[in-house]
């Protein structure tokens, strides 16, 4: 079976599709008849490369963890995202959304934001190409994540506050989306996850796949060999899992792990562990699994870190998790703090509360001496600080 790419209709078995109002209906054929010729495309190819090399900083390092390896007896290595311009792998995507929105005639962006990254990656983009730029962010993000809203600010976005339901990355969402209806002729959503409906899963898996791209040929200059044994990523929508796993997925000897966030517990009431919690239903514009009443209502997601308190989750991963090709681990707020000061005294490297769940799986599962483990470091901690200042006393 094959699991990297959708079919015809945006679905990876039974997830996927494109569920959105008559009025959007435009935008998203658009990009559907559109995004493959273009990013497939000679010229585009050229421009976007050249600015991963030169203005991200691509290819990021794949970093032996020594002390960590040491730690957990298993050959661990980090695929630092975090190194990329703006802290994390959200600038792969952005810078490829923005300049594909140039050459549909858009000058107007809109992005959705969470912890804040990807509004930074897509105010980056934006400042360096010429677009408007306007982001959404939940009224409790925004307060939780105040650097990153200064960063946006002073990149030239406009930041709006979502001040509906939990105030947080689903309402977020929900009102770009509602922006995007009402300015559909001059404007691109740049959505930021591997969620919304078709071609957005895809198209984001894509921008992100350099990630696993260069996984390969620098394990081949490490090991010997392009394969690891393991590769791991934290998920919320998904996007860095699904460009760390996008070129292992149809490689059967390769395991695939994804951590959820799990809150006070996934029991707890108080969890976004979607693949534990989910059900079958429709969010954003395509039909995953989502944390839901019996009714279909959302029930409101819960996670220290905002990257990961999304009600629902990639059909990309639901479709992983359904066929049994990816385990899921749900990691807990403290497990993830712990695994995060882990991190920071035994390698010197602070990790964001996001890549910090995936570091925690080492506690959750134990691997072969000899195993070649890959674990995404998705961002940098700096916007975290708050939090690790305020619970480092206590670890």
């Amino acid at each position: 079976m094959k699991y990297k790419n959708p079919d015809e209709y945006g679905y990876y078995g039974d997830f996927g599709g494109a569920f959105i109002p008559e009025m959007l209906y435009p935008n998203v054929k658009e990009l559907e008849d559109n995004y493959l010729d273009i990013i497939n495309s000679d010229d585009f190819k050229q421009e976007y490369n050249a600015l991963l090399k030169d203005y991200v900083g691509r290819a990021t390092p794949l970093y032996f963890a020594k002390n960590l390896s040491t730690k957990y007896q298993t050959n661990i290595y980090l695929k630092r995202e975090d190194l990329n311009h703006t802290g994390a792998h959200k600038i792969n995507n952005a810078l490829g959304q923005a300049l594909l929105a140039k050459r549909l005639g858009k000058n107007r962006i809109i992005a959705e934001t969470g912890a804040g990254q990807h509004g930074v990656a897509t105010a980056t983009a934006c400042a360096l190409l010429g677009l408007e730029c306007i982001v959404y962010m939940g009224e409790i993000d925004i307060a939780r994540q105040s650097p990153n809203v200064a960063r946006m600010k002073m990149l030239g976005a406009k930041v709006v506050p979502a001040t509906s339901g939990s105030k947080t990355l689903k309402d977020a969402v929900n009102e770009t989306l509602r922006d995007w209806i009402n300015n559909a002729s001059t404007t691109h959503y740049i959505i930021g996850s591997v969620v919304g409906p078709h071609p957005f899963p895809d198209m984001v898996a894509r921008f992100q796949s350099i990630i696993s791209k260069e996984i390969k040929f620098q394990l081949k200059e490490h090991i010997g060999r392009e394969n690891p044994d393991f590769v791991i990523a934290c998920v919320g929508g998904g996007s860095n899992a699904a460009g760390t796993f996008y070129h292992f997925v149809d490689e059967p000897e390769v395991g695939i792990i994804a951590a959820e966030a799990g809150g006070l517990g996934k029991d707890s009431g108080e969890s976004a562990a979607t693949t534990f919690l989910g059900t079958l239903g429709i969010l954003h514009g395509s039909q995953s699994l989502v944390m839901q009443t019996e009714d279909g209502q959302v029930i409101e997601p819960y996670s220290i870190s905002a990257g990961l308190d999304y009600p629902g989750i990639g059909p990309f991963h639901a479709h992983l998790f359904k066929e049994k090709r990816a385990e899921f681990f749900s990691i807990n707020d403290d497990e993830a703090l712990k695994s995060a000061f882990e991190l920071t005294k035994l390698e010197g490297i602070i990790p964001a509360l996001e890549s910090a769940h995936a570091l925690a799986v080492l506690d959750q599962r134990e691997f072969a001496k000899d195993d070649v483990v890959v674990i995404c470091l998705s961002g940098r901690g700096d916007k975290d600080m708050e939090t690790y200042l305020r619970v480092q006393g206590t670890m």
